[in-house]
């Protein structure tokens, strides 16, 4: 049962009691138990016969301000005003008087009558909403920063997979995934029955959401050259995600309801994607409970032309902010990548040259300044003529050229400079199969590091079908095949799987890459077992380096590089990967 209560009067003689009573009262300043909330207090400041100036002191946080977003709660402060304003009047007048003044003030507009229910996208608000569509960024920086920890991205580079195509087919995929998951994600809201979505437009919505993913898959791009590890990215990316979604929603949304904070500097916060998410987010979410209170549709296009909406800026935010970082986040990608220079002028001029520079260069030279008196034998120093020789023709007819090539570990902390390979020339015929031996630390993976683009030469020059290492790997790896020292596979992928990608990078398709992948699978030992069509992780270590051996020689690569194919292989193995590589080295 509810029954009106009478307040009770009181008089103080000054202004500081009043604060201090009327604090003690307030849910956050009361020192006891209990409830002594004053409803309304009343300084009379300098009033007499002849003036009236009283100061109303009422309690604000009856409106609602809270993380949860409801409707105002409007204060009858007017109808308190004019009961003051007549008390006073008869007072000075006396009790029968019948004097009375009205105070005109802004009554709330009048409405249709509405049951209060507990809208759930009301409850959950634009912070929840905002962890949602945030969550789609782990994602898509856990694939690229896997792909680019475990050599993935490399290897696929390695064999013909250019960084435009690469960009190509994982901006498609992330934004196919993204937009099917944000579009389900509203259909299932408006199904449910949540106002933020059935009231609001949809083409705002849509506009909002397929702008925001655009700029969102352009970040995991960006942040994805930062890391080289997926747990650390994965860790720090969920950190961001929820630290970024709660400091958006503590700021904004105190900013925007506080009224004091300048709008243009709400503005500059929301060039943090964070921020403009949540703030697109709170425009959608406070339409949306206007629309439940008052009748009328949410939030419609006619309502971004209004100076408190903030939509409009938003939207123009995140499309500038993905139009600037695309190009940003690509450069970073293809400086960062294996073979390239990270200069931009070194990309300009690649753009600009159209044909290979038959020249020896020599980037970094370094000095020995020791004098090696030493006689070099008959063969090297025929070997030396034979590249000079292949140097100064246009068409040489070999397949790789090394001329002088090094490469110089230099010391740290006081320690020598480590010379992996010194000098090397060499001049590879079609058709020849070379194999390099040497103990440890010989130089031979840093040789073919260098070769196939891991690591930059100190000195020196090499070309590959005329191409140089220094500037045109992007040419080598088209006809280039290698089995690097360590094996770089998928592990939730199938021996099959992983030729027929590879198998296309080396433009095959259809019958012809069904027959490679056919016989790249015999030659190594893997189709006995159904071993060809199980996942990777699956199989033993002999395994994984037979199919890389395989992966090496599918297509028709001009130039293979095979780092220690052999190892872990048992005898017979051993002997059928000889016999595959005789067969294989046929015009290349």
């Amino acid at each position: 049962e509810i029954k009106c209560v009478q307040g009770l009067p009181l008089w103080r003689n000054s202004s500081r009691t009043i604060n201090e009573e009327t604090f003690k009262g307030y849910r956050k300043g009361k020192i006891g138990k209990g409830i002594s909330e004053v409803a309304m207090a009343y300084d009379f400041q300098d009033s007499n016969e002849k003036r009236f100036n009283v100061l109303a002191l009422y309690n604000s946080t009856y409106q609602n301000i809270s993380y949860v977003p409801m409707p105002f709660g409007l204060l009858r402060v007017s109808r308190s005003l004019n009961a003051v304003s007549n008390a006073y009047l008869q007072f000075l007048q006396g009790q029968g008087s019948g004097i009375k003044m009205l105070l005109e003030f802004t009554k709330e507009m009048p409405k249709q009558a509405t049951r209060l229910t507990i809208d759930f996208s009301s409850l959950i608000g634009p912070l929840f909403f905002e962890w949602v569509v945030a969550l789609l960024f782990p994602v898509m920086l856990t694939y690229l920063v896997y792909e680019k920890q475990h050599k993935l991205r490399t290897m696929m580079k390695m064999h013909g997979l250019g960084n435009g195509p690469y960009w190509i087919i994982y901006y498609a995929y992330f934004l196919i995934l993204s937009t099917v998951y944000l579009v389900l994600f509203v259909i299932f809201g408006a199904l449910i029955g949540l106002n933020f979505f059935k009231t609001n437009d949809y083409g705002i919505q849509f506009v909002f959401f397929f702008s925001f993913i655009n700029l969102q898959i352009v970040l995991s791009f960006l942040a994805a050259t930062f890391f080289s590890k997926v747990n650390t990215a994965q860790a720090i990316a969920y950190l961001y995600i929820f630290g970024s979604g709660l400091m958006a929603g503590s700021l904004i949304r105190n900013f925007l309801e506080g009224g004091k904070f300048p709008r243009h500097w709400i503005t500059v916060l929301e060039i943090i994607p964070a921020f403009s998410l949540y703030r697109g987010l709170y425009e959608l979410s406070q339409y949306a409970i206007r629309a439940s209170e008052t009748g009328n549709p949410g939030i419609q296009w006619s309502d971004l032309n209004d100076h408190t909406n903030g939509m409009r800026d938003v939207m123009i935010i995140i499309i500038v902010e993905w139009l600037v970082l695309l190009p940003v986040a690509y450069y970073f990608d293809y400086a960062a990548s294996v073979g390239n220079s990270s200069g931009l002028l070194s990309i300009i001029k690649r753009l600009l040259r159209k044909n290979p520079t038959w020249r020896r260069i020599a980037v970094n030279e370094v000095a020995d300044n020791d004098v090696h008196v030493e006689m070099e034998k008959l063969d090297i120093i025929k070997e030396r003529e034979t590249v000079d020789q292949v140097l100064q023709q246009r068409n040489s007819g070999y397949a790789v050229v090394c001329d002088d090539l090094k490469k110089v570990y230099h010391g740290k902390d006081g320690n020598p400079d480590k010379y992996a390979v010194r000098g090397l020339s060499l001049a590879l015929p079609y058709g020849e199969c070379l194999g390099i031996l040497g103990p440890n630390g010989a130089g031979k993976s840093s040789f073919i590091s260098m070769m196939i683009g891991f690591s930059k030469p100190t000195s020196g020059n090499a070309f590959v079908q005329d191409f140089s290492i220094h500037t045109d790997m992007e040419n080598i790896y088209n006809s280039m095949g290698v089995c690097p020292q360590n094996d770089m596979l998928w592990e939730m992928l199938t021996g099959r799987e992983h030729l027929q990608f590879y198998g296309r990078l080396k433009s095959l398709s259809g019958s012809a890459l069904d027959l490679a992948v056919e016989e790249s699978l015999r030659s190594v030992n893997l189709l006995l077992g159904g071993a060809a069509d199980k996942q990777v992780r699956k199989y033993s270590g002999g395994m994984k380096r037979r199919l890389s051996i395989a992966i090496s020689l599918i297509g028709d690569a001009k130039v293979v590089y095979m780092d220690e194919p052999s190892t872990g292989l048992d005898p017979a193995s051993r002997k059928s990967l000889w016999t595959a590589v005789k067969q294989a080295k046929q015009d290349r």
